[in-house]
């Protein structure tokens, strides 16, 4: 039963993360953003997605929320890792990086799992 609901998060963690980057996209495409501001929209596109993603497991979970949540948003991660991997062959990311995006989406679907 959690699989399922894990996978489901999932599921509304990664569509939720290809609107908002389309949304972005066409930010920087029709306002010609700086760098910064593209990093920090990537920056909350994670810290929302994962926070959904935590916000559905939680709703199906009926003990340690947080937990669920937060397994939610490291399996987020290592999803993104993987793909990021076999896209770019390779890590592209440093590892301080590495470091703080894994943070964001365990801390994101940690606090969706405590509030749903």
């Amino acid at each position: 039963m959690k699989g399922k609901s894990i996978l489901k998060g999932l599921m509304g963690a990664y569509f939720l993360t290809a609107l908002l980057l389309l949304i972005l996209a066409f930010l920087l495409f029709k306002f010609d953003l700086q760098e910064h501001m593209v990093g920090a929209g990537i920056t909350v596109v994670y810290i929302l997605s994962c926070f959904l993603g935590g916000c559905i497991v939680g709703k199906g979970a009926r003990q340690q929320k947080y937990l669920w949540g937060a397994l939610t948003g490291i399996a987020y991660f290592l999803l993104l890792v993987g793909v990021s991997c076999v896209v770019e062959r390779g890590i592209s990311m440093s590892m301080p990086r590495m470091i703080t995006t894994f943070a964001l989406c365990l801390g994101g679907g940690m606090l969706g799992g405590m509030l749903a």
